[in-house]
């Protein structure tokens, strides 16, 4: 088959019914490997999917796995704060528009992440440059973790992700000459002359297979702003008096993911909502999987602002943005979180719950508040439901505030993650833990993708590759040039596509047609339990009537 020196690094399907105990599973990395605490995952309600998505982010706090070995914004007040000139920028792969909307291709280019990082650290005489990926995979990080050993009178390079070196992605980069994996073995190699560092603690795999958004996402919170802190300890009173407040600080993180998960019966409520989600939030802003709008002055949270905001109406950020655009379009049946901190404006909150009232009755509020602060009377009627989350006072000197408004941000970030992904259990969208029809949109997705086909199908590597290039590529034939592209034509191909991977793995599992398997994915009310109910009846068994049992099936 041609181009097959692009997948000579993906291992062979294991036997049906052995890919748990098979070298496969264990050659996973740990951010792609199914968790077995949500196996089942597809099969709890409300209730039970806030618990088990919280049990999987206690895992960032056991021992074995500890963090503790886009923060422009709070960074930079800190040091201020204290006294020192801002030192704190970021980079993104996508550029501003990728903090709040996804944008997973622009993250596949090494030569886009060293550029970007060539304009930052122009004029620089020192530059400490922490390069995260969750999965030790990006190659927009890779580059820019190459280029800095390559340059190191000025670049310190910090490589940040919860994999061992050995699980590093090793498939070619299209516009570099290392694998990610390769990069991270020289940074290993530094790290004893102290001119590299790599920061990879194990946390143990998603709650929703692949998804870095949540546990990965948390776990660099938690990380970098615990060395942050930390490090302005060490400047102020040495390395012992800095490895106590690590600790302590990691702890600080510890109780908030108790404190938040305390609010379970309450999440999982809103998570139940029907129709369409708005958050309104003064604090935090969340664009994965919802709506969102940003209340106040945040001029200094992006890089360039004014760029973002010229994407067009869905980059908005204000209160009469919200009153425009989304306030005559709402329904009865939307829902409405208020997300803000008793700290905030609250005859604004007030002003804009009314408003928004008069169109829907589902409004919801997640309240921050600090021991001592209560929640105005009048306010509080205005809400049928409050995920309302107390926080201790903190005694830290100038640094306890930061503290807790880091806790405020991670408990947002991990009730919204949970709502988000529990809406899609509850839509019947993961079959198992895994989001099955995701869209193919980076280099990462498309290996996650041909992953899944091999181990729900049971078929061998090469028949799956053929199968998912066919769902890619469909209605044109795969011809051997079309074999040959590199990975990225097939991303650019898939980009947009819907569907791609169960149809694929219908074919896999019935030997049809892609249209065969089309027909009959448009006609099931549920893509994952369908795809379940025939690996349960089938026994992940090759068939030879296969057309003739997936119509049973169907039925």
């Amino acid at each position: 088959m041609p181009g097959t020196k692009r997948f000579q690094h993906v291992i062979e399907t294991p036997e049906p019914g052995k890919w748990e105990l098979s070298e496969y599973e264990a050659s996973l990395p740990i951010t792609e490997k199914s968790n077995p605490l949500t196996k089942d995952l597809d099969k709890a309600n409300a209730e039970q999917i806030v618990q088990l998505l919280g049990q999987c982010d206690a895992e960032i706090f056991q021992e074995e796995g500890s963090a503790m070995p886009a923060y422009q914004v709070s960074f930079n007040q800190l040091m201020k704060g204290l006294g020192q000139k801002p030192l704190y920028t970021y980079l993104i792969a996508g550029g501003d528009r990728s903090v709040v909307a996804s944008r997973e291709g622009t993250e596949d280019s090494a030569l886009h992440g060293i550029e970007e990082l060539k304009k930052v650290a122009a004029g620089k005489k020192r530059v400490i440059v922490i390069g995260i990926s969750v999965g030790l995979s990006a190659p927009f990080v890779a580059g820019q973790m190459d280029f800095c050993m390559s340059n190191p009178d000025i670049f310190l390079p910090v490589l940040v992700g919860f994999n061992p070196i050995n699980m590093a992605r090793n498939d070619p980069i299209e516009d570099w000459n290392s694998t990610f994996r390769e990069i991270a073995e020289k940074m290993q190699k530094l790290q004893e002359k102290q001119k590299a560092f790599v920061l990879n603690p194990a946390i143990g795999p998603e709650g929703l297979s692949g998804s870095s958004r949540m546990k990965g996402g948390s776990a660099t919170k938690v990380l970098l702003e615990t060395l942050l802190l930390a490090a302005h300890k060490t400047v102020d009173r040495g390395i012992a008096a800095s490895q106590s407040c690590l600790l302590e600080i990691l702890r600080t993180f510890e109780r908030a993911h108790k404190v938040t998960y305390s609010q379970g019966t309450k999440i999982a409520a809103l998570m139940k909502q029907k129709g369409r989600v708005y958050l309104v939030g003064w604090q935090t802003l969340d664009f994965q999987d919802v709506r969102g709008f940003l209340i106040g002055d945040h001029s200094d949270m992006f890089n360039r602002k004014e760029e973002l905001i010229d994407q067009g109406p869905q980059f908005s950020f204000s209160q009469e943005d919200f009153l425009s655009s989304i306030l005559p379009s709402l329904t009865e049946i939307d829902t409405v979180l208020f997300i803000f901190t008793l700290d905030d404006n609250l005859t604004e909150v007030e002003t804009l719950v009314e408003q928004v009232k008069k169109k829907t009755p589902n409004i919801q509020a997640l309240a921050h508040s600090t021991v001592g602060q209560y929640l105005p009377s009048p306010l509080k009627k205005l809400f049928p439901s409050i995920i309302s989350i107390t926080w201790p006072l903190l005694f830290f000197e100038y640094e306890g505030n930061f503290i807790q408004k880091f806790q405020r941000e991670l408990s947002t970030k991990w009730v919204l993650n949970t709502v988000s992904t529990g809406a899609h259990v509850l839509r019947g969208k993961i079959l198992y833990n895994h989001m099955l029809d995701l869209r193919l949109r980076n280099s990462k997705l498309f290996w996650r993708g041909l992953a899944m086909l091999q181990r729900f199908s049971g078929q061998p590597k090469a028949q799956c590759i053929k199968s998912l290039l066919k769902a890619i590529h469909f209605p044109q034939e795969v011809s051997e040039e079309i074999q040959a592209a590199p990975i990225s034509y097939h991303i650019q191909v898939a980009h947009e596509k819907e569907q791609v991977i169960p149809t694929a793995l219908l074919t896999l599992l019935f030997r049809c047609s892609i249209p065969e398997a089309k027909t009959h994915l448009t006609a099931s009310p549920s893509v994952c339990e369908t795809i379940k109910n025939i690996l349960l009846r089938l026994g992940r068994k090759r068939s030879a009537d296969s057309i003739d049992t997936l119509k049973m099936t169907i039925e």
